[in-house]
């Protein structure tokens, strides 16, 4: 959903207190009453109803269909909007620009303070992709599926914040987290253009060999990225490495840290080699290269981003994970079929002389002047074409072609042509009888109309002549 901003400045306190009372509501019920609504706004007047209404054109609130009773629920516009107000109240966002970057499951706008300094807003969009193949499976939910998506939404925007946080204040090479909401977070603009954009590097070994100690230097202070791959690494203008987007990442002490760990390094090598063309033998392993020495992990679980959380997030992105790997395997296996069916096509068997010989004889009959030629026929021509070019001794024939007309074809095409004229002629003249008969019965009919109209004028005329006649004989009344 694109983020449309222009009507926030238009709303009212009132309209936000319905908005929030659809937000609390949401936490027990997947469509929330409407009286619960006007309950829990406490608007006097009944002033609720009108405000629902106006929410619901604007599209923050949506209304169910065939539902058990009247109820709305809140959509990502309205969820949208109170993170604003709330970045609004505390002056860390005081205007929205264009959108710079759209993710698989996130949207990045531009936005300004204040103090008109230029930031980033990153709204989570979990459930866009996956939510028709995941809705069955949300049994790591438990009793949140209601507002389940955007819930997991706000769970990865305070993982992004509170690992964004740590990181920065470690010396990392990360933007500076500025403020979270709900399911957005703001964090500092960095001029930079991502690693996927980038075609040629001054020095790719040098910048091989940063982003691979960075993936060391991570794991020592126990923490692992889990993505970390050209769409997440930023590179500056002075060829400093910038990273970003950090939902997927995982703790050293998880049961599949080696596995992420590897992968992370084994994208940066596929990557190099790929685009730069660039492979070295050196690369970290997680068993020899990683000696924990802090527990960045553990500040971030003291931050307020507990350990039940994280297990719910990684629970979400496993099942989207498999949903991945299912589709893909789906597809393999259609293209499998199909050029098992491509194969499965019987061929043509090769056509005997006989059958060769009637055909020619039913192009004869038919008047096909093209004939056709076998492959061993074709084969020996090329030969006998290839012969005499090759020898140039013999000085070809000039024939006078000009004057030259196939008897046989120029007789059929006569006769075509003196057949289609025949047809024409035929049509033509069945078009015309057509007409003239039509044409004729209309002169009848308009001519019989005329006899009955001229009959009709002349008994009028014969009434009124008998009826002057007998005035005149009379006293001169016309009714004597």
């Amino acid at each position: 959903m694109k983020l449309d901003a222009k009507a926030l400045r238009y709303m009212s306190s009132e309209e936000f207190r319905v908005l929030t009372a659809v937000e609390m509501g949401s936490k027990n019920h997947e469509v929330v009453p409407t009286a619960l609504i006007a309950n829990i706004a406490q608007l006097r007047h009944g002033g609720s109803h009108k405000l629902v209404g106006d929410l619901a054109k604007n599209k923050l609130i949506a209304r169910v269909q065939n539902a058990k009773y009247d109820g709305y629920r809140l959509t990502y516009g309205g969820y949208d909007y109170l993170a604003l107000k709330t970045f609004v109240k505390r002056g860390s966002v005081y205007s929205v620009g264009n959108q710079i970057g759209v993710g698989k499951e996130s949207d990045i706008y531009l936005v300004a303070d204040d103090d008109d300094n230029q930031l980033v807003l990153k709204l989570q969009r979990l459930g866009r992709v996956s939510f028709r193949t995941i809705k069955s499976k949300r049994d790591y939910l438990q009793k949140r599926k209601s507002a389940s998506w955007m819930y997991m939404s706000r769970l990865a925007a305070m993982k992004e914040f509170a690992f964004m946080k740590v990181l920065y204040e470690n010396g990392f090479p990360v933007p500076e987290p500025v403020d979270l909401s709900r399911h957005c977070v703001v964090m500092e603009l960095i001029d930079a253009f991502p690693l996927r954009q980038v075609d040629e590097v001054a020095n790719p070994g040098k910048l091989y060999s940063e982003l691979m100690s960075l993936i060391v230097r991570l794991a020592q202070h126990g923490l692992i990225h889990g993505d970390f791959n050209e769409f997440n690494i930023l590179i500056k203008s002075n060829g400093v490495p910038i990273l970003i987007d950090f939902p997927q990442m995982v703790s050293t002490s998880h049961a599949n840290a080696e596995y992420y760990f590897n992968r992370d390094v084994e994208c940066i090598r596929t990557f190099f080699r790929r685009r730069f063309g660039y492979e070295s033998a050196l690369y970290p392993k997680f068993k020899l290269d990683v000696n924990r020495e802090f527990d960045l992990d553990v500040q971030v679980a003291a931050s307020g981003f507990s350990k039940k959380m994280q297990d719910e997030l990684e629970a979400y992105q496993e099942e989207v994970k498999e949903h991945e790997s299912d589709s893909e395997n789906d597809q393999e296996s259609d293209s499998d079929e199909e050029s098992q069916d491509e194969t499965s096509i019987p061929q043509a068997a090769p056509k005997t002389e006989e059958e060769l010989a009637e055909e020619r004889l039913k192009n004869l009959r038919l008047g096909n002047t093209e004939p056709i030629v076998s492959e061993s026929e074709e084969e020996e021509e090329e030969e006998e074409e290839g012969s005499r070019s090759s020898d140039e001794d013999e000085e070809p024939e000039r024939l006078n072609n000009r004057e030259f007309k196939a008897h046989r074809d120029t007789n059929i095409n006569k006769k075509t042509e003196s057949t289609k004229k025949r047809a024409v002629t035929k049509e033509d003249q069945i078009k015309d009888r057509v007409a003239r008969s039509l044409k004729g019965q209309a002169n009848r009919e308009n001519y019989r109309r005329a006899v009955k109209r001229n009959n009709e004028k002349g008994k009028e005329k014969r009434k009124n002549r008998d009826v002057v006649k007998s005035a005149s004989r009379g006293t001169g009344g016309i009714f004597d």
